[in-house]
This record gives structure tokens, C-alpha cells and sequence, in this order.
């Protein structure tokens, strides 16, 4: 039922230390869901860390190519999107400002179900920056996307955005 992520060959699992998946159940419509992941200005309400999302092409929301910069749990970071179906999927890969060396490939894929969608995230992480922050905290991006997939379908359904 659920599509596999289109990864980068240099971002692939098997050579990534860091590397984990979270998907839930959401009952609110793919729309909705895809509307809030391409609003930069949304991020703050759900997206635990961030402070702020800057899109750097001038464009209003993501799409693909979109640079953008951001601030996660206080590291300035940099991105683009590498991925880009409508409602469908998004994936964006980048690096800390302060360290790029330290690489990371964040994906998104949504699928309709019969009462909303079935939102699946996966992540892959190299570099030392990243492993030193999992050596303090081992499960600490999986937790904080499970805290991300949570605040994330209460502001899908808090819009009102279930299928009929």
C-alpha cells in the first residue's frame, strides 16, 4: 500500500548511521496535510524546534528546488527540496549551517485512506555533528518526529480537513 522513499544513492540507509521512520494515521484529508508541510509559515505551530523558516528563492510555500534555511532546536540549518509530488510526496535534504559535512535527507509520503491519510516520514543522517547528538541522546529524532507527527495531525484535523 505505502511507496518506498526515493533516496539520494548517497543518502541511502545502508550507508547512513543514522537512519528512522515514523508514520500515523491521520484523519484529516492528504490536502490538508500536504497544505501544512509546504507552508513554511506553519512549521512553528508543529515542527518541534522550529523557530522560523526562511525560503530563499522568493517563492510563498515549497516546491521543488526551494532553498530554505531554518532553525531546529537551535542550529541554523539549510535545505532544499529534493522531491516533489503534489499531496503525494516532499523530501528535502541538508546540512547544519556550522557544520557541513554533516548531511541529512528528511522524506514525506501520503497516502489516502478511507478516513484521511496515512502519513509516513523517514530520515537518514551522516556526519559527526548529528552522531555526536545521538550519542548523547540515542532516540532523540525519533522521538521528536513522533512529537512532530502528533502536533502535526491535531493542527490537519483542528482544520477541519477530513475526507466525506
Amino acid at each position: 500500500m505505502f511507496e518506498a522513499v526515493n533516496w539520494p544513492e548517497a543518502m541511502v540507509p545502508s550507508r547512513s548511521p543514522i537512519h528512522f521512520t515514523n508514520e500515523l494515521e491521520v484523519a484529516a484529508s492528504p490536502e490538508t496535510v500536504w497544505s501544512l508541510l509546504v507552508d513554511p509559515q506553519a512549521w512553528p505551530r508543529f515542527y518541534p524546534g522550529v523557530e522560523h523558516v526562511r525560503l530563499l528563492d522568493g517563492h510563498d510555500t515549497l516546491r521543488l528546488g526551494t532553498r530554505f534555511e531554518t532553525n531546529l532546536a537551535g542550529q541554523d540549518v539549510f535545505a532544499s527540496v529534493r522531491e516533489f509530488e503534489p499531496v503525494t510526496r516532499i523530501a528535502w535534504g541538508g546540512h547544519p549551517k556550522a557544520a557541513e559535512a554533516s548531511k541529512a535527507y528528511h522524506a514525506w509520503i501520503i497516502t489516502p485512506t478511507p478516513k484521511g491519510c496515512h502519513l509516513w516520514t523517514e530520515e537518514t543522517m551522516q556526519g559527526p555533528f548529528w552522531i555526536e547528538l545521538a550519542k548523547k541522546a540515542p532516540d532523540v529524532f525519533w522521538r521528536t518526529h513522533e512529537q512532530l507527527l502528533a502536533a502535526l495531525a491535531r493542527l490537519a484535523t483542528e482544520r477541519g480537513g477530513s475526507p466525506a
